[in-house]
Order: C-alpha cells, then sequence, then structure tokens
C-alpha cells in the first residue's frame, strides 16, 4: 500500500498529531499531590503529580495517534 501523500510530510503529520494527542492524553488520572490522602512531599509543589505514568501515556498516545494517522490517510486516498 502506498501512502497518499509523500513520505516526509506522512512522518510530519504523525509527529504532529502524536503531541496533539498527548498533550490530550495527559491529564487523564492525574492525582496531584493536594489530592492525596497521605499529604504531599515537603519541598514539592501541591499540584505535582504522585504518579504519573508517563510511559503507559506515550504508549496510549502511540496507539491513539496511529489509528488517528490511518483513519486520516485513508480518508485522504478516498477523497482522490
Amino acid at each position: 500500500m502506498t501512502l497518499p501523500v509523500p513520505v516526509p510530510m506522512a512522518v510530519a503529520i504523525y509527529f504532529t498529531m502524536w503531541w496533539i494527542v498527548l498533550f490530550a492524553v495527559l491529564p487523564l488520572g492525574v492525582r496531584s499531590q493536594h489530592e492525596n490522602e497521605n499529604g504531599r512531599l515537603l519541598g514539592t509543589d501541591p499540584g505535582a503529580p504522585i504518579a504519573p505514568k508517563m510511559l503507559m501515556k506515550a504508549g496510549v498516545t502511540t496507539v491513539v495517534s496511529a489509528v488517528l494517522f490511518v483513519g486520516l490517510m485513508a480518508y485522504i486516498a478516498w477523497q482522490g
């Protein structure tokens, strides 16, 4: 299967899409130290996350971006 756009443009589209999705996924499931029932660590900001789970969020971002990218490429190919 060939891409309906040149490869450098496809990479740029996926890269941009990945970052946009990352910023949408980042706040999901985050609890701040202020919301923690055990209190907060001394010397840290009360709004700092307890466990940001960045590796899991990067994986979710990659999967969601891939699905959106395939959908966009299918749409562009369908439009001709």
